[in-house]
Parts: structure tokens; C-alpha cells; sequence
């Protein structure tokens, strides 16, 4: 089984564990207690030990921040301000974040079980680059001027698309909230953003950061509570002029639903994944262990782009296997908060057991458990790196989304093998590819039917690099430009010429 750290209950001596500052609703600029009076709790998954109540908004508070917004948007200065300025606000709002990541790392492990070595390295230097790069965006906003062939000036403009929902995934809550949030601010749209009800707390320390960096009141709201009744007021919110989300297919399903039956707002929707990644036999064995092991076993797999099927052809599969197996074995599984532990615990309660029966239904199906498929200590939310092998591509852990460390290990033949099998999923978010032959690297990259292909790499993004699925995995695309243009919409203007010598 997966090694097993003794840091429980010790985390101390690791790092300071901060207290909650913040857990009421954000709505014009200040914390405010929901409507009802209720809350929820929001519970540790290193412990099962509940770390906070926090106010639990529902459709009345959902259409207070809503109001809040279109105010801010109808007649505050955020759209109105020259680009250069909205830059500034967000700038100073990066600062602040980086003075605080210590603080910020910590909420996100104790919240979401991540990894807190991860979250200070990459999770919060990365928001602050992102709300960097839109910042950069925000004065080169501009329309066309068009060559046209009767006698008008025609022009095009382009103009923040108003009031904003955002639905923020509990796998990512810092970089998913900024890769949101800041395209929408650099285009000058107010915003309602509700983090799942699995990971709060970063959300709304942000909010108290946007707050001093000069962000005006009513721009952003954060709103706290489940999907189904806090992210259902949203989705059918008849003043909300858009809606991203990022989370499962089933609930994008009836995100749509909801924009297509209120005001037919325009959804942006990253969903789920089975992403496959395709080991050649020209590969280094050794660095395809490594990449496919990182590629399930990253942030303990839950995680969209998880390279959650691995097809390896005939000729190393055997080698692979075997070596593959032998590493999951060595996978440090224990507090978030070791710098030496490779696996936290699963986020939530839900997530934990949705796991272990997914297992189940493979050893049941009749594929091989290679290695794991258990909880991993008494307390705690841990899973144990689990591989499958021998998995027939109509059984269910090879179909759907497991959002956990499960591995599941198949064989093929030929290049045409490889990309139909790659193929065999209603999701097209990701797949890798390990070869060191350009020519198939070439084919099978454009042949797998997929947002982001990796070669002889994973989790390679870049804030300049748009992301989104084909498929079942949603539309629309976080990062780049192509972000920043789903929170603008074109308008074109014409003004008759008269008596012009030119057109």
C-alpha cells in the first residue's frame, strides 16, 4: 500500500494553521449574514473536524447580489474608468495577495485537503500572474473600423457584457476563482461568484483583499451555498447577463437549462473529463511511469484533466506495469501540510466514498486491481493510489469521471488503436501522448478529439493558452484572450457620408 505519514494532529509543527477571518456573505462591499440566518459547515478533510459555520446564501440573497452588481454595472465607475485604471485596482489586488499567501495556502489545505507546498508554489503565485496578465488587457480593449462599400462609416465596439455569474469549481477554488474573475474585470463587468460549498474560505479572503486594493463596491460578490439552491438562483437569474462554470456535466446540463428558460444568457462551461494519455513503444519507460503517475496521482486526482486512462502499447506494456505499480506503492499519502507527503486527503466526505464505490465497481466488473483500492488510515479522507488493469472499455471506470487516484491501465496494438481507443469517451477535455517520434506525435494530436493535448508532458498551461473541452466537456475557454472576449460583446455602428471625395 501507499506510504503513510504520522503527521496527523501535528500539522503545528509544519506550519501555523490560521484562523477564519471571514465566513459571511460578500455583497456591496461589505460581510453580511444571509437572509435566513443559516449556515453550513465547512469541514477539514485531513481531521472530519468541522473548521467553520458559514452563512448559507440562498435565492433572496442570490437577487440582493445581483442587485448590488447591476447597480455597480449600470451606474458605478468600474465600466466607466479608463482600462489603465481598472489595471491599477487589480495590480494592487495581486500585491496584496502575495503578501498574504502564507495565510491563503493554508485556508486552501485545510479547506480542500491540497497540498500546501503546492498552493504557496504554484496555486497563488499563479492567481496573482493571472489577474497580472488581465490587467495588461484592459486598455488594449478596442472594435474595428470597417472599409465598406456604400457610404457609411461603420465601426465596431466592444463592451463589457454586463452583470456576471460565476460558479467556481472546490478542485482549483484559488486558480478557477482568478481565471474568472479576472478576464471579466479587466473587461469592466461587475460579478456574483459562488465557490463551491466545499472549499469557502479562500473566496472570501479574496474578497477582503479586493476590498482594500480599491476594488469599488457592488463589482464583486461573493456569495456562499450549494448548487442547488445558490447556484440554481444564478443560473436562472433574469438580470445575470452571463454565466461561467466550471464542475461536473450533469450540473453544466442544467446550467444551460436554466440560462436557455429565464434570459437566454450565454453560458461558458468547462466540465468533466477522461482524459486518456497513450504511452508509445519508443518511449522511455521510466518517464512514462513518472508522467502517467503524476498525471492521475496530481492534487490526488481530482482534477479535470487527470490522466484517468492509460493506454500503453504491446511491446513495454509488461515493463511498464510492472514499474508502475512498484511506484504507486512508494506514493507518500498523508498530511497536506509534510512537505514530504505527495497525496492529501480527498476534499470532501462525499468525494471519499463516490471513490471507493467507484473502486468497487471495477473489482466487481472483473478488472485487476493491480494495487490499492482502500482508505488509507482512521481518520481522514485518504485514498490509496489504486490501479486497474485488464479494464474492457464499456466497464464503468472506464467510461465515467472518477475524480480520484484511480488508475485505469489498458494495452494496444497500432497508432489507429491508440487513437480510437483515446476516443472511446463522451469527453474530449485533454490526453497526453509519450513518444519520441514526431510524425505519430503529429497525427495523434490532431486526430484525438480534445481541448488540450499534451506531448511527452501534463499539466503544461500557460495564461496566454486558451483551455476548454470538445464534447461532453463543455464550451468556451478560460485563459488567453479568448477569455477575456466572452465577458465582451460587440456592438457595430454606422453613420451615413454625405458629399464624401473618399471612402
Amino acid at each position: 500500500m501507499a506510504n503513510l505519514t504520522n503527521g496527523y494532529g501535528h500539522t503545528e509543527s509544519f506550519v501555523k494553521i490560521p484562523t477564519v477571518k471571514f465566513t459571511k456573505l460578500f455583497i456591496n462591499g461589505e460581510f453580511v449574514d444571509s437572509v435566513s440566518g443559516k449556515t453550513f459547515e465547512t469541514v477539514d478533510p485531513r481531521t472530519e473536524e468541522v473548521i467553520a459555520e458559514i452563512a448559507e446564501a440562498n435565492k433572496e440573497d442570490v437577487d440582493i447580489a445581483v442587485k448590488a452588481a447591476r447597480e455597480a454595472f449600470d451606474f458605478g465607475p468600474w465600466p466607466r474608468m479608463p482600462g489603465a485604471e481598472r489595471a491599477k485596482i487589480m495590480l494592487k489586488w495581486a500585491e496584496l495577495i502575495e503578501q498574504n499567501v502564507e495565510e491563503i495556502a493554508a485556508l486552501d489545505t485545510i479547506d480542500g485537503g491540497k497540498l500546501f507546498s503546492w498552493c504557496k508554489a504554484v496555486d497563488v503565485p499563479e492567481a496573482c500572474n493571472i489577474l497580472r496578465y488581465y490587467a495588461g488587457s484592459a486598455d488594449k480593449i478596442h472594435g474595428d473600423v470597417f472599409k465598406t462599400s456604400r457610404n457609411l462609416h461603420l465601426y465596431s465596439l466592444m463592451e463589457p457584457v454586463g452583470v456576471v455569474g460565476h460558479i467556481i469549481p472546490w478542485n482549483f477554488p484559488t486558480v478557477m476563482f482568478f481565471a474568472k474573475v479576472s478576464p471579466a474585470l479587466a473587461a469592466g463587468c461587475t460579478m456574483v461568484i459562488k465557490p463551491a460549498e466545499q472549499t469557502p474560505l479562500s473566496s472570501l479572503f479574496y474578497a477582503h483583499l479586493a476590498k482594500l486594493a480599491g476594488i469599488p463596491d457592488g463589482v464583486i460578490n461573493v456569495v456562499l451555498g450549494f448548487g442547488s439552491t445558490a447556484g440554481a438562483a444564478i443560473s436562472s437569474h433574469m438580470d445575470i447577463d452571463a454565466v461561467s462554470f466550471t464542475g461536473s456535466t450533469e450540473t453544466g446540463r442544467k446550467i444551460m437549462q436554466a440560462a436557455a428558460l429565464s434570459n437566454l444568457k450565454p453560458v461558458s462551461l468547462e466540465l468533466g473529463g477522461k482524459s486518456p494519455v497513450l504511452i508509445f513503444d519508443d518511449a522511455d519507460v521510466d518517464k512514462a511511469v513518472d508522467l502517467a503517475l503524476f498525471g492521475i496521482l496530481h492534487n490526488k486526482g481530482e482534477i479535470c484533466v487527470a490522466f484517468s486512462r492509460v493506454f500503453v502499447q504491446e511491446g513495454i506494456y509488461d515493463e511498464f506495469e510492472k514499474k508502475v505499480v512498484e511506484k504507486a506503492k512508494t506514493w507518500v499519502v498523508g498530511d497536506p501540510f509534510d512537505p514530504k507527503v505527495q497525496q492529501g486527503p480527498q476534499t470532501s466526505k462525499e468525494q471519499f466514498d463516490k471513490i471507493l464505490s467507484y473502486i468497487e465497481h471495477g473489482k466487481s466488473e472483473g478488472a485487476s486491481l493491480l494495487t490499492g483500492g482502500k482508505p488509507v488510515g482512521n481518520k481522514g479522507y485518504y485514498v490509496e493510489p489504486t490501479i486497474f488493469a485488464n479494464v474492457k472499455e464499456d466497464l464503468l471506470i472506464a467510461q465515467e469521471e472518477i475524480f480520484g487516484p484511480v488508475m485505469v491501465l489498458s494495452k494496444f496494438k497500432t497508432t489507429e488503436d491508440a487513437i480510437k481507443k483515446a476516443n472511446s469517451s463522451k469527453y474530449g477535455l485533454a490526453a497526453g501522448i509519450v513518444t519520441k517520434n514526431l510524425d505519430i506525435a503529429n497525427t495523434v494530436s490532431r486526430s484525438i478529439r480534445a481541448g488540450i493535448i499534451w506531448i511527452n508532458c501534463f499539466f503544461a498551461f500557460d495564461i496566454d493558452c486558451p483551455f476548454g473541452g470538445y464534447k461532453m466537456s463543455g464550451f468556451g475557454r478560460d485563459y488567453g484572450l479568448e477569455a477575456l472576449h466572452k465577458y465582451l460583446q460587440v456592438k457595430s455602428v454606422a453613420t451615413p457620408i454625405y458629399n464624401s471625395p473618399w471612402l
